[in-house]
């Protein structure tokens, strides 16, 4: 599906060289987020980018290379669209209150985003030789984001645990709202994690 084509990239270099390369990834992402990964290819994305897969592979080290990073694009805009909720919400608000003010970003995102970031980890589990890093940088973007939702006076230790456990969690009912449709088991779901959470910020307050 995706084309390998490394051998043409130079370093640019230059504040208009990054700048450029900016510019592109941005039209690819956008054309990612309305297409999806299916037939994705680099002339496929030069037509979107409005150039040529030559100029593609002087800013990118090929297809996969391009693809990550428009991947990584479209997590940055779930994440953005997410915390902008939570600090509309209620920034000094409890853990629980936090994760639930996330919820509707990610049930309810573009539904050319939400199928392109599944796709993306589907790939990651299909072939994860060749696209393991599509699903290891989610983690990597993710994680931070929800071990700074923690109260500040865990440790680092207990927020990771919680942030792993709240990634997992959130993972699994995206899943299976998609495959089943359950939505109403989902959102029961989503309640008992809720739950656990405030059991866990209570029990971290209590010590």
């Amino acid at each position: 599906m995706v084309e390998t084509n490394a051998g043409y990239r130079r370093s640019t270099g230059t504040p208009r060289g990054e700048a450029r390369r900016r510019e592109l990834l941005e039209r690819v992402t956008d054309d990612l987020a309305v297409n999806g990964l299916v037939d994705f290819s680099l002339r496929r994305a030069a037509r979107a980018a409005g150039t040529t897969h030559k100029v593609l592979l002087y800013h990118f080290d090929g297809a996969e290379d391009l693809l990550r990073q428009a991947v990584f694009k479209l997590r940055e805009r779930r994440i953005e669209n997410a915390m902008a909720a939570v600090a509309e919400g209620a920034p000094k608000s409890s853990l629980a209150d936090r994760v639930r003010l996330v919820w509707p970003m990610l049930v309810g995102e573009e539904a050319g985003l939400a199928r392109v970031l599944d796709q993306a980890m589907g790939l990651a589990m299909y072939d994860p030789e060749r696209h393991r890093d599509l699903g290891r940088h989610a983690s990597e973007q993710y994680l931070p984001i929800l071990v700074g939702l923690c109260p500040p006076e865990w440790s680092e230790r207990r927020k990771r645990g919680v942030a792993e456990m709240v990634l997992a969690t959130l993972r699994g009912f995206l899943l299976e709202r998609l495959i089943s449709g359950d939505e109403e088991g989902v959102a029961a779901g989503f309640e008992a994690l809720l739950r656990a959470l405030e059991r866990e910020e209570a029990a971290g307050t209590a010590a």
